[in-house]
Formats: structure tokens, C-alpha cells, sequence
């Protein structure tokens, strides 16, 4: 006699159904994010180009994998209605998983370092979820678990499911909008794609689809101080661990496991002030508001312009605004708190401002 054990449940189908429906259609209204070239002097034969992930309709980078987290937790079953959703997160991941759960009608807590700036606590609140901070940014793994069991929802995991969430082949990835909006310019198989790790899920996709699409494009990963992904990846060691990071945004204190170091052709390890230096220097250069990470980014694809200058190579750099400088008006905006950090930022202003005229970035 054969046993039968028969969970299939029309109604909560249908739910899911009407949630993928909804968090897709967002996607459909939402067009893609712009590339824009900054102005580097034509005669270097060396184009910068600018993915605006800014302008997602969350703010931030963000956007893209908490739709894709949302997806694959609702094609897997793991997110009903009325679940609860958490999630452990420096910031815009929260905001923009904020967002989603609002669309769904499902509560939403993020569990943060209490140290996250206080615009993005108050955008996650403005998209109707809740903050749980905790004093040390180890914990938020642990907590986020706790909370998910005491209430029965589900704990999202960036940090895990980035990587494996988003469809590396294609599917309007980050990867295949970035190659395609190459596909008119002079050199539209970049030498060089610049991003940070915060969960590792950006650089996978990345680094994968290059490969997959058989591009020789090199992907670098720029990593600020007190993270450990960058001590990690020079001594191939996945057990590193590390005080965390002041750039919100990327940076870990422990190796994430969605962190694929094998996708990776270079990282750089980038101080702090050289961060905020180039944030600021690239809102007043191309009249855009960028955030930290960002400077991140922009500092690492200054190195890697100023290499190919000294060999006298031709080709484009892609890096990515992450988000707007102003969810960071009281922290990297502020002289004030950068004195209190103890970070200069001068000379690496200094450095950021000869290299647009002579193409080298020397001295530190």
C-alpha cells in the first residue's frame, strides 16, 4: 500500500503567486540604471564609466538583491503570508528588503550595529520596519537567528544567499546591463570591473558572467580597512576575522560565505580617509552625490587607471555608485566626525586631484 503525505496548499500557492507578481512588476516599472562616463582627459585613451545604482528606487545597490533575496525565498517557500522577515544588515540591504516587505504586506525587522548612520535607521522606519541594534556587529548573525525562531519568521541571510539568489548567466543581472550599455562605446569589453564586498554577491555575479560570456574583463575587489576579506584573500585564508569596517556598506568582520574569492582577479585594501577623500572628490567632479563606498570603489579604479597610464594601455574601467552621499551627511559628510575618527583626508584629496592631471596616482 503506498503512503501518501500531501502538503500542496491552493491558498498559499496563490499568495506566493500574487507576491512574485508584485515584486517582479516592480522591476518591470523600474527602468535600468544609468552609466556615466566620467570626465577623464581624452588623450589617455582610457574610458571611466559609472553604473548608478543609486537610483533604484531605494537608493542604493541594495535594491537589486533584496528583490532577488525576496524571489528566492518566495520561490522556495520559505515566505508565506503574514511571515515575519529579518535580516541582519549595515544599512541599505535593510532599507530596501523595508521596501519589499511593505509591498507584501509583511513585517520587517532589521537587525543592525548600533553604529549605522541615523538616515538609514530612519529610512527602514520610513518604509515601515523595525531597527533591533546591537552594540557588537559580530552578534547580528546570532540575533537575527533568535529573532527569527522566537517569532517563527525568516531570517534572510544576505550574507549566505547573495551569491546563489541572483542569476549570474543573465536575467537583467547587474553583469549582463553593464556589458550591454558597453556594447556603442570604443572599448565595450572593459579591462577592468571595480567593486566593494559587503556580502560578496556583486563581485560573484560579476565574476561569473564575465567568465561564462568568455570576456577577458578582470574583475577587482576593493576592500576598506578593518575588513576581513582582503587579509582573507592574500593569505587564502577563509577563517580570517577582523575588527568590521567603518565604510557602511562593505567590509566584514568575518569572510561571508557568498564571498567567492575564486571569481576574483585583484584586491585592494583601501584606508578609510582615502575612501571619504574620493567620495567627496567625485560629488564635486562630476556634480553627483555620492556615499562612501562609492569613494571605495573610486579610489581603487584611479589605481588601476594610473597602472594602465604607466603601461600604456587603452581600454575602460566600470565601478558603480553605490548610494547617495546623503545617507551619510553626519558621518563621512562631516569634519566633524572625520576629526573624531582621527581620519585625514587630505592628502589623499591632494593625490585624487594630480592624478586627473597627470594620470598617476603617487606618493601613498
Amino acid at each position: 500500500m503506498s503512503r501518501i503525505v500531501d502538503r500542496c496548499d491552493p491558498g498559499c500557492r496563490e499568495w506566493i503567486a500574487e507576491a512574485i507578481r508584485k515584486v517582479e512588476a516592480d522591476a518591470n516599472r523600474s527602468a535600468d540604471t544609468h552609466l556615466h562616463v566620467f570626465p577623464l582627459p581624452p588623450e589617455w585613451g582610457i574610458d571611466l564609466y559609472l553604473k548608478d545604482e543609486s537610483v533604484h528606487p531605494t537608493g542604493s545597490l541594495k535594491h537589486r538583491l533584496a528583490r532577488s533575496l525576496f524571489l528566492y525565498g518566495l520561490a522556495n517557500g520559505w515566505i508565506r503570508e503574514g511571515t515575519t522577515i529579518i535580516e541582519a544588515s549595515s544599512g541599505s540591504t535593510a532599507v530596501s528588503e523595508a521596501y519589499f516587505a511593505r509591498l507584501l504586506g509583511l513585517p520587517f525587522t532589521a537587525v543592525m550595529p548600533a553604529a549605522t548612520s541615523v538616515e538609514k535607521i530612519e529610512l527602514i522606519e520610513f518604509y515601515g520596519g523595525r531597527c533591533h541594534l546591537v552594540k557588537d556587529p559580530t552578534t547580528i548573525y546570532a540575533e537575527s537567528r533568535r529573532l527569527a525562531a522566537e517569532c517563527g519568521g525568516h531570517f534572510m541571510d544576505q550574507f549566505t544567499y547573495a551569491e546563489r539568489a541572483t542569476d549570474w548567466r543573465g536575467n537583467n543581472n547587474i553583469a549582463e546591463s553593464i556589458f550591454g550599455q558597453l556594447r556603442l562605446e570604443r572599448f565595450p569589453e572593459p579591462a577592468w570591473i571595480v567593486v566593494g564586498a559587503g556580502t560578496g554577491g556583486t563581485s560573484a555575479t560579476i565574476g561569473r558572467y564575465a567568465r561564462y560570456q568568455r570576456f577577458q574583463t578582470r574583475v577587482a575587489v576593493v576592500d576598506p580597512e578593518g575588513s576581513a576579506f582582503f587579509g582573507a584573500y592574500a593569505d587564502e585564508d577563509p577563517a580570517r576575522t577582523a575588527a568590521g569596517s567603518r565604510i557602511e556598506g562593505i567590509g566584514r568582520p568575518r569572510v561571508e560565505p557568498s564571498f567567492l574569492p575564486t571569481v576574483i582577479d585583484r584586491m585592494v585594501q583601501v584606508p578609510d580617509a582615502a575612501s571619504v577623500a574620493a567620495m567627496r572628490w567625485t560629488g564635486r567632479v562630476t556634480g553627483r552625490s555620492v556615499g562612501g563606498s562609492t569613494g571605495t570603489n573610486m579610489w581603487g579604479a584611479a589605481l588601476l587607471i594610473a597602472e594602465m597610464r604607466a603601461r600604456g594601455e587603452r581600454g575602460s574601467v566600470v565601478t558603480l555608485i553605490c548610494d547617495g552621499a546623503e545617507r551619510y551627511a553626519g558621518t563621512y559628510g562631516s569634519d566633524a566626525w572625520l576629526d573624531a575618527q582621527g581620519l585625514d583626508i587630505a592628502p589623499y584629496t591632494a593625490a585624487l586631484e594630480d592624478f586627473l592631471k597627470t594620470g598617476a596616482l603617487a606618493g601613498l
